[in-house]
């Protein structure tokens, strides 16, 4: 795996846990859970909070007729913000009790949501965790089960089909799961082993590749199928907990860095960052 020693540059800082970065509409959308608002930066850094979300927002994705869909973590529940406001789609805590993660919006509209599997700020031991499909209209469902809690999340579009990779974070690998017609889930298999490292985020590049973050040894790397990482750009003292590829030119790779991801702590050392390096490979043209 070659090694970048080129530094990250900081575009966004005091920030208290940032994570689920995704490029949209011109813009970098990210929730900063911890303190409870979702905002959106442009590609130079300028940023605003654009809404606020209680039970800490989380994953963040699109429907096809625009609406933001997000994750209340804590909430355990899907809202989608309406022109009057935040309405819930669908009810997470009748799959599991414990907290709800990441999430990817297919191009059909249909939700997949990652659940915790087992309280993590208590220290309890990882259990099987939940990956629910939510149909637009809210109906939804258990379309995988058992994932050793599955974090950031991808659909791959080619022409042979829809591909859905889950990063499981203490699994130290990457699922692909076949995406059929009615929103089910075929073919299970690793798409990359990736041990020692521990996958978070990750964001999808235009040949196939994709990014992702490791919060435990710090940095992003850039993985093929049935390959594994292939380069690696490191963050340094700081955990890699997500990442994006957006900008003009889809090759800016935005990271979500922090020191720390108790709550307690990042709350008051604010110590989040986006962090942006340029890569060679675009973003996919859906991810």
């Amino acid at each position: 795996m070659s090694r970048e020693h080129s530094a990250t540059t900081v575009l966004l800082e005091r920030l208290a846990f940032p994570d689920c970065p995704r490029w949209h509409d011109g813009r970098l959308w990210f929730s900063d859970s911890h303190d409870g608002r979702v905002w959106a930066m442009a590609e130079e850094g300028q940023a605003e909070p654009v809404l606020a979300v209680d039970g800490r927002p989380g994953g963040l994705g699109w429907l096809p007729d625009g609406r933001l869909l997000v994750v209340s973590m804590l909430g355990r529940s899907l809202l989608r913000h309406d022109p009057e406001g935040l309405v819930t789609v669908c009810d997470l805590g009748r799959f599991s009790p414990h907290p709800w993660n990441d999430l990817v919006v297919a191009p059909d509209g249909r939700a997949y949501v990652g659940g915790f599997g087992h309280d993590v700020e208590a220290g309890d031991e990882p259990a099987g965790a939940p990956l629910v499909c939510v149909e637009p209209d809210g109906e939804a469902w258990v379309v995988v089960d058992r994932l050793l809690f599955p974090n950031g999340a991808v659909v791959l579009d080619a022409p042979a089909g829809r591909t859905l990779l889950v990063a499981e974070t203490w699994g130290q690998r990457l699922s692909a799961y076949d995406l059929l017609a009615d929103g089910s889930a075929a073919r299970p298999r690793v798409w990359a082993d990736l041990r020692p490292n521990v996958p978070d985020g990750l964001t999808a590049d235009a040949e196939g590749a994709v990014w992702v973050a490791d919060p435990v040894l710090n940095g992003v790397m850039r993985v093929i199928e049935g390959v594994g990482a292939v380069q690696w750009i490191p963050t340094g003292d700081r955990g890699a907990f997500a990442c994006a590829l957006g900008g003009s030119d889809g090759r800016t790779l935005y990271v979500c860095t922090s020191t720390t991801s108790n709550p307690v702590k990042t709350v008051r050392e604010r110590s989040g960052r986006i962090e942006a390096v340029r890569v060679d490979v675009p973003a996919a043209a859906y991810a």
